[in-house]
């Protein structure tokens, strides 16, 4: 429906949910270079880090700034959490002063999970990301930035809209923007770096979802150190690391 010709009776309060899920593997030798994997990871991708991730994510939908929470864990791993208001504004922060309203506070939250317990040294970074909108803000539209922003070998993308709100002359919708596929969000020249696509594309239930994984690299895009390239157990890896990619984007054993 054209947002344009929309005309609503009071707030729009259609709740808009992405769920992006990425999977990055890396190939490690030894014991040694998989504590040395874990700290790179702390180190690129550690709570502060996250955070302004999630911060640009809401520049990129066009929301402001409510407040911000983060945490490093120990072990390993971290978590964000920014509020936010689907208020247009160019992701900038509102005084607390300033806000009067409940009914247009949204959410983004961010969850890490290094893996380093693979036997054969297969190790992984998953990131768990959720966008929950209401309002006329589509978090579809930061998809492409999430995948510059991180290294995505295996994604899972979910997107939900649920509940309904009433046009002016009382009608209920229970969608105020409709698409064929996630994937049309998905710029053509990223769609080429994959070659497993699936979509599942139920528009009559407001639920979508794709799943991608990359297509065949060297293993210099995997190894923990590049000098181990010739390292005569590395064309091993390469197919156990190809069967463990297939393994998560299957969901099987």
């Amino acid at each position: 429906m054209d947002k344009e010709k929309i005309k609503l009776s009071g707030f729009n309060n259609l709740t808009k949910v992405l769920s992006f899920n990425l999977y990055d593997f890396c190939i490690t030798l030894d014991d040694e270079q998989k504590g040395r994997y874990v700290s790179y990871i702390h180190d690129k991708y550690n709570a502060s880090k996250i955070t302004e991730i999630s911060k640009e994510i809401v520049k990129r939908i066009d929301a402001n700034i409510l407040s911000v929470s983060a945490q490093d864990y120990d072990p390993v791993g971290a978590s964000a959490m920014v509020l936010m208001s689907d208020v247009k504004g160019g992701g900038n922060p509102i005084p607390s002063t300033q806000v009067s309203m409940h009914l247009d506070k949204s959410h983004i939250t961010v969850h890490t999970y290094p893996d380093a317990a693979d036997p054969d040294g297969i190790c992984s970074f998953r990131v768990d990301i959720d966008i929950s909108t209401c309002g006329e803000i589509i978090p579809l539209d930061s998809i492409n930035f999430l995948f510059e922003a991180f290294e995505c070998d295996v994604v899972y993308i979910d997107y939900v809209v649920r509940g309904y709100t009433r046009l002016a002359d009382g009608r209920k919708i229970y969608n105020d923007h409709h698409f064929n596929s996630i994937l049309d969000f998905v710029k053509p020249e990223l769609k080429r770096n994959y070659t497993f696509l699936s979509d599942i594309n139920m528009p009559q239930d407001n639920t979508w979802q794709t799943k991608m994984m990359i297509k065949e690299l060297g293993p210099e895009n995997y190894l923990l150190n590049p000098e181990d390239i010739s390292n005569p157990d590395v064309p091993n890896k390469m197919k156990l690391l190809r069967e463990e990619m297939k393994e998560v984007y299957h969901m099987i054993h």
